[in-house]
């Protein structure tokens, strides 16, 4: 028998080849009594071990490997907690003291985590050196110290080995065997070379002596270790394993307690926080239904003792609405009547049928997860808050793991094999997310011909796709504890200042049961303010989200006809389609509208059953009271995965917690493949209460339909609330709409170019950036009839920042400019910044246009201390050169600021051959459906749903409109390049109308873009 004690994952990054699951389940299978994952000076793939531990059924031994500055090779495992928590820290000491990627330690670093940990030493060969890293070893870890013995067979063992008995016997350190273990298997070979290539940033053909000697750095059968092996040292490490007994399962999570106050308990504290709410939400009275969900509630908080959760989520959005922050919970806290008290949502309980175990049930037994947006211009705020609350020792974000995508994989893998740079990027800009590894080959020798590496490329690149790259942070999530985090996981510095990370990302901590606040960041949000902020300045008597009336019939009309576009969640391509079908005219068609365009739906075949049924053509029916109770608020058919897990509890019996498993299951389908455990359960509950087996088999293919991507009805409820308020404020205030999402870029879905262009078709007069009356922000000025104009602001033009743009307007307060020179004299701009504003057309007050500007900026002088104190001279040439042409005029629009008032390029691009036979959108609709057409326009945006069969959706910008285009696989396969690359497309196809909706099936692609020039045009693609 054997264990195995040093053994990196691939999360030792571009060392390690195989994945940790992969080792312990090699591990398992070889018979070995126990595997220790030991990356270097890191844990972030030991949660994942343990999971496979658990499921292999071998024991699982936390440490992890250093390279100390004084050339000390290490290995330290934990025994038990405490030693587990001193080297979380020794590694959180190492990686928070030095940037990203890296860490600094030394053998003085070891001192306090000594007293427990065990240490396996891997001796250099340099007698001298070994010798005093030795005392120094042996002085800290006394009997807790070995000397690891490794056979891999690279030609240099023999004297080295007897380099390290000698050492060991002066020293009095046992020996102990241990495999260096860099993959689970030896066919990882050619992946750990290429590794090594991509960490070095050297091909593999020039590493030579740098490569591993040969793949014995794998987990080797019992036989082949007992051949390379004395006993004694293969028993040695058994004797180490029985002494590690530490499990993650052990770790407990402490909450932050100065949330509650002294002398108070925290259910105390937390009950009089819902009872002040809910007096504040009902001041006539609390409805008794919802006092007693706020009774139910608080009881089962308290029996798990979540109390500080609440609290915790409570400050951070009370400090929040305290500073003017507008914020939201989303997620499963719109299920909880006690998070609408404490305002942590405003999804109120009498609005949605709530399902408080998907919450918190006592069968699940862990924290609920509560996700809060927040202004995405101003979360920075509430991260420095908590910050500042915590200390940097109690709080950090989670970890998002950066893992190679086809693409990435493809050039790091080209470039180890030794490819031609600019082939290489020319062959990764041809490949998509969603080509398979079995296409691989064929679609790399159509672009490589014949070339020999071509098999091991694809090899390769399929072996390393999905491999950790490193750790980012996550967009939000926050790990907050009572004592050190550094006791937990691991933390270490993101690559943004004032940023920390822990080494586990959110499937890990969800695995481990550990708390996590969402605290998120939310473009909508940051444009409601804004506009908010617009029609307080105008005077508008709406100037709060309280004061938007509720079911306003104009707001509904108008999305009714798929007037979307900048929306909340409404404006893609399929939601806008959808809306004049299902034709909201209330907050829970909203919530529908929300949910039903998604995956779950789709894939279960819900769709088109609610459209009939609420189109009157299908009647709602139900077997049963309970099931109406269910599925009577979406005419029979379940839209939400609510209604699947209360389905299962209603009709089949089960539990509140049995139910939430069925959801992690649903959840978790096509990666484990459990939710077929839950099939005879459902079925024969089902059957013992009477329902037909046709019905009971129906409901479980739905659920499949949900599975994986399921939308909670809790999400959709939290986002309609959005989708109104940001379409009423369209419907009834367009221009403070239009300005507040532009001066929230980036942001949703369309481009400015495209909200511009929106504007405009609404009949808002969109005044151009100007010097003279621009602010960095766009503005609203008085218009010429009464209703607000836009002023585009600074911010669009391309090479200028905003300190300068601040110190343009501060100059023109005082007094106008001049001229250029004054400009640019009182302002402070350099010759870069003064050629970005001509470039952008913001200097025709001063200039006449652009071709004038540019030649009267070449007759500034810098400015020089001897005449700082003059005031400007006179106009230094009289030339007046000729106007630019409207098309040289539209390309330097693009150029300078990525849109155009002027003429649309296919306004100008219409007489070209190419185009003389193409309709524009605003034709379409006259069009019968069914016949050929030709249509042409800028690629705006690509698409491809998980759910559309592999199905491309395109969407065209004409000088009129936007074209819905649909391209399916075979027209995908003979027009990739046009498909991916071009930027002006032409399209051969098929119109078809289809409830008021027109698109056009793609038979042929063309790419135009050579017509467009340097236009700087980029589509939104496959976000």
């Amino acid at each position: 028998m054997y264990a195995e004690l040093h053994c990196i994952s691939n999360f030792t990054f571009l060392r390690g080849a195989s994945h940790p699951e992969e080792l312990v389940q090699r591990a398992a299978e070889l018979g070995y009594a126990a595997i220790a994952i030991t990356d270097e000076c890191s844990l972030a793939g030991v949660v994942r071990a343990h999971g496979a531990a658990r499921e292999h059924g071998i024991p699982l031994i936390i440490g992890s490997e250093f390279r100390l500055r004084e050339g000390v090779h290490l290995v330290l495992l934990a025994p038990d907690r405490a030693a587990y928590g001193e080297l979380a820290s020794l590694i959180s000491r190492g990686r928070r003291r030095s940037p990203k990627g890296t860490y600094d330690l030394g053998l003085n670093d070891l001192e306090p985590c000594s007293g427990r940990c065990l240490a396996l030493w891997r001796p250099t060969g340099d007698s001298t050196a070994d010798l005093a890293a030795g005392h120094a070893l042996r002085a800290l870890f006394a009997d807790r110290l070995w000397l690891g013995v490794s056979h891999c067979l690279d030609g240099a063992e023999t004297a080295s080995h007897a380099a390290h008995r000698d050492v060991a016997a002066r020293l009095g350190i046992p020996l102990a065997a241990c495999g260096e273990v860099h993959m689970h298997v030896p066919q990882r070979k050619p992946l750990q070379d290429v590794l090594t290539a991509i960490r070095l940033n050297t091909p593999v053909a020039a590493l030579g002596r740098q490569l591993a000697a040969n793949a014995e750095r794998h987990l080797r059968p019992l036989a082949r270790l007992r051949e390379l092996y004395p006993p004694a040292l293969l028993a040695v490490t058994l004797a180490i394993a029985a002494r590690c007994r530490f499990s993650l399962a052990e770790l407990r999570y402490e909450y932050p307690d100065e949330v509650v106050p002294p002398g108070v308990s925290p259910a105390a504290h937390l009950a009089a926080l819902v009872a002040q709410g809910a007096a504040r939400r009902w001041p006539g009275g609390v409805p008794e239904a919802v006092a007693a969900m706020l009774a139910r509630e608080l009881a089962i908080i308290h029996e798990l003792g979540y109390e500080h959760y609440f609290l915790t989520v409570h400050d951070i959005v009370a400090f929040a609405r305290g500073r003017g922050i507008l914020c939201q919970g989303r997620g499963s806290a719109a299920n909880s009547a006690v998070c609408y008290c404490l305002s942590i949502t405003e999804v109120s309980p009498t609005r949605v049928n709530l399902l408080f175990e998907r919450f918190i049930s006592k069968e699940r037994n862990e924290p609920p997860d509560i996700d809060v947006d927040f202004e995405h211009e101003r979360r920075e705020e509430v991260i420095q808050y908590i910050y500042k609350k915590y200390g940097r020792e109690r709080a950090a974000l989670v970890a998002s793991l950066t893992t190679y995508r086809l693409r990435s994989a493809v050039r790091d893998v080209a470039k180890a094999l030794g490819l031609d740079p600019l082939l290489t990027d020319r062959l990764a800009q041809s490949l998509t997310g969603w080509d398979r590894n079995a296409d691989l080959e064929p679609h790399l020798r159509i672009q490589l011909g014949d070339d020999p590496r071509i098999p091991w490329l694809a090899r390769l690149v399929s072996e390393i796709r999905g491999f950790p790259r490193h750790l980012s942070q996550h967009v939000g999530g926050f790990v907050i504890s009572r004592g050190p985090i550094s006791q937990l996981v691991p933390v270490e510095n993101a690559a943004m200042p004032e940023r920390t990370i822990i080494q586990w990302d959110k499937d890990d901590i969800e695995a481990l049961g550990l708390l996590k606040i969402d605290v998120l960041a939310l473009g909508m949000l940051s444009a409601i303010r804004k506009c908010l902020d617009s029609l307080r300045a105008l005077g508008a008597a709406v100037t709060r989200l309280q004061d938007i009336p509720e079911d306003d019939p104009a707001t509904y009309d108008m999305l009714c006809r798929g007037d979307s576009v900048g929306v909340f969640q409404v404006e893609s391509r399929a939601q806008m389609s959808m809306l004049p079908r299902l034709r909201p005219r209330c907050y829970y068609d909203l919530v529908i509208q929300v949910a039903i365009v998604r995956p779950g739906p789709i894939q279960g075949d819900m769709v088109h059953p609610y459209l009939r049924r609420r189109e009157g053509s299908e009647p709602v029916t139900y077997p049963n009271a309970a099931i109406q109770g269910v599925l009577e608020r979406t005419l029979g058919v379940p839209i939400f995965q609510e209604q699947a897990i209360k389905l299962a509890m209603v009709a089949a019996g089960f539990s509140g917690g049995e139910a939430d498993q069925l959801r992690r299951a649903m959840a978790s389908w096509g990666k484990h493949g459990n939710l077929a455990a839950f099939e005879r359960k459902l079925i024969d509950g089902m059957a013992t209460r009477g329902y037909s087996a046709d019905f009971a088999h129906r409901l479980f293919e739905q659920i499949k339909g949900f599975s994986g991507y399921g939308f909670p009805e809790s999400h959709s409820a939290s986002f309609a609330l959005l989708v109104y308020v940001s379409a009423w404020l369209k419907c009834h205030h367009p221009a403070a709409f239009y300005c507040a999402l532009l001066n929230s870029q980036p942001m949703g879905f369309y481009s400015p170019s495209q909200l511009v262009q929106d504007a405009r078709r609404h009949g808002i007069a969109v005044r151009p950036a100007d010097v003279a009356r621009s602010t960095w922000d766009h503005l609203l000025e008085p218009g010429a009839d009464g209703a607000p104009a836009l002023r585009l602001g600074l911010r669009l033009v391309r090479g200028l920042h905003q300190g300068a743009a601040a110190r343009l307007v501060q100059a023109r307060g005082e007094r106008s400019f001049a001229d250029v020179e004054d400009l640019a004299r009182r302002a402070d701009l350099d010759r870069g910044q003064l050629a970005a504003l001509a470039d952008a057309g913001t200097l025709r007050t001063l200039s006449a246009h652009r071709h004038q500007a540019h030649w009267n900026l070449l007759a500034i002088e810098e400015c020089r201390p001897l005449l700082a104190a003059g005031t400007g001279a006179e106009p230094r040439s009289e030339v007046q050169l000729p106007a630019p042409t409207r098309g040289q005029d539209l390309l330097a629009d693009y150029r300078g600021t990525g849109l155009s008032l002027g003429p649309h390029p296919m306004a100008l691009l219409r007489g070209h051959p190419a185009f003389r036979t193409c309709a524009r959108q605003q034709e379409l609709t006259g069009l019968r459906s069914g016949r050929f057409l030709r249509i042409a326009g800028l690629v705006t945006g690509r698409q491809r749903p998980g759910t559309a069969a592999g199905v491309i959706f395109l969407t065209l910008e004409d000088e009129t409109g936007n074209t819905n285009v649909i391209v399916w696989r075979d027209v995908q396969d003979r027009h990739r390049a046009a498909l991916l690359g071009a930027r002006l497309l032409l399209v051969k196809g098929v119109l078809e109308h289809r409830h008021s909706v027109c698109h056009v099936i793609a038979g042929e692609l063309q790419d135009h873009s050579g017509l467009l020039a340097s236009l700087a045009l980029k589509s939104r693609d496959f976000h």
